[in-house]
């Protein structure tokens, strides 16, 4: 599981079908209270915008999110962050 902050939006003209209609989000990881690099994620339940904190998780296990689909993707948003307790 990864924790993060939206940062922009990717556009994107040609996707795999099962990415049709689903945004796909830039967002800032952070680990250890640190930015830890730039991931692209896939936004399919949560409609994060900019500046949200939210946790994603990787892997096989971010398709999953998408149910019936097979969706090639290594990473999708699942949730929002109320409070995050250290200094960016």
């Amino acid at each position: 599981m990864y924790t993060g902050v939206v940062a922009g939006s990717v556009v994107a003209t040609v996707k795999d079908e099962g990415l049709d209609g689903v945004p796909l989000l830039v967002v800032r990881k952070i680990e250890n209270g640190k930015e830890a690099g730039l991931i692209v994620a896939a936004d399919q339940t949560r409609q994060a915008g900019m500046g949200d904190f939210v946790y994603l998780i990787g892997s096989k296990e971010a398709s999953r999110v998408f149910r019936d689909a097979k969706v090639p993707t290594d990473a999708s948003i699942v949730g929002f962050i109320d409070s995050y307790n250290e200094v960016l």
